[in-house]
């Protein structure tokens, strides 16, 4: 309370992270900017250009009749695809049931590139089953069907990549504040020259911990709260399993993260340097190696090998089952296991290093 500015911090930095992550930080591609030189310019043509129109992933950013347009708004970044339709497409169509399209893609970014190829092969495939369902309907009784393929996606059915990336957003957000906070505690002692006092005191050092660990374990559970609420009404994250289970594995995974802080501090000794170890140690490996931004499964093997130490990586496993798929302690031990070993070690070896006694100048 002697401090408001680092409290302020403390609370607002979870909602402008959040906010900024959740809107700035999408997976998802639409309006994808396309270009478009129809010379055929009949109606059949017009007809499958209104394919891509009617489609959200699509963005016609204008018509022309030459190469080099086109390529200079995709040189300039203006447009991701540039589409051309042949001069003979309807007549090729109707008579041999085959007519070309051509289509440029910028693979300068090649996932978003392969991402673009497969929502337009998607729209290219609808509209060839369209055709043949329009020219053999006629013919026969029903619809014909060579293979009647219904896919059922579970858990995310709009592939919305904010349910994907808000539950993992509470992981991140929970590392950097726990760890960056109490990063800076026992540094601070030592710089002020206050450490001196405490330490003549008769507090143990397992008090001097707590006393310095409880406060912060507080606002940490009033961030996740705004977090939660945050992703539950203002992005619509359905949180569909159990409150209770996931503040109690949220506080397990809290108080690794905050007794690796302290810990951080009482190696430290200077709050500039406190808080850069506690950046490199919790906020690159909660983004790059807990698989909140990048697939584990992708990674080569030395690298995966290293996310088995990475505690984050357990607890998004935990907050996507609880908040997308509503599993329970049952199928999520094994990570909650983890979770109990990160924060058992954690305050094990914060009790231990730190030792109540000045040491002497060299």
């Amino acid at each position: 309370m002697r401090d408001p500015r680092s409290l302020a911090l403390a609370l607002a930095i979870p909602v402008l992270l959040i906010v900024l992550f959740g809107y700035a930080l999408s997976l998802d591609i639409d309006n994808i900017p396309l270009v478009i030189w129809n010379q055929d310019k009949s109606k059949t043509s017009v007809d499958f250009i209104l394919n891509f129109k009617n489609s959200h992933y699509f963005k016609i950013i204008g018509y022309y009749d030459n190469y080099k347009d086109m390529q200079d708004l995709i040189d300039s970044s203006r447009a991701l695809m540039a589409m051309v339709i042949e001069k003979d497409f309807s007549r090729h169509l109707l008579s041999k049931g085959t007519a070309v399209v051509q289509l440029i893609v910028d693979g300068s970014d090649s996932n978003t590139a392969n991402v673009a190829l497969g929502y337009a092969n998607s729209v290219v495939t609808q509209y060839n089953s369209n055709i043949i369902t329009k020219i053999l309907e006629p013919y026969t009784n029903q619809t014909p069907i060579a293979v009647d393929f219904r896919p059922r996606v579970w858990f995310n059915p709009g592939f919305e990549s904010k349910l994907f990336i808000v539950p993992g957003l509470i992981a991140v957000i929970i590392m950097i504040i726990a760890a960056l906070l109490t990063s800076l505690t026992i540094a601070r002692e030592w710089e002020r020259g206050t450490m001196e006092q405490l330490i003549s005191t008769p507090v143990r050092p397992v008090e001097l911990i707590t006393g310095k660990f409880l406060p912060y374990f507080i606002i940490g559970l009033l961030d996740l709260v705004i977090a939660v609420l945050l992703g539950v009404f203002v992005f619509g994250v359905p949180l569909r399993g159990s409150l209770i289970l996931l503040f109690i594995l949220s506080s397990l995974f809290l108080t690794g993260a905050l007794t690796l802080g302290i810990f951080i501090s009482i190696v430290a000794k200077s709050q500039l340097m406190a808080s850069q170890f506690a950046m490199l140690i919790s906020f690159l490996p909660t983004f790059l190696l807990s698989g909140f931004t990048y697939e584990i499964f992708n990674m080569p093997p030395f690298v995966r090998a290293i996310t088995y130490l990475v505690p984050a990586r357990y607890f998004i496993v935990i907050l996507r089952g609880i908040y997308l798929k509503a599993v329970g302690i049952s199928m999520l031990w094994w990570d909650s296991l983890c979770l109990f070993i990160f924060a058992f070690l954690m305050v094990y070896i914060a009790v231990k290093s730190f030792k109540k006694k000045i040491l002497a100048p060299k």
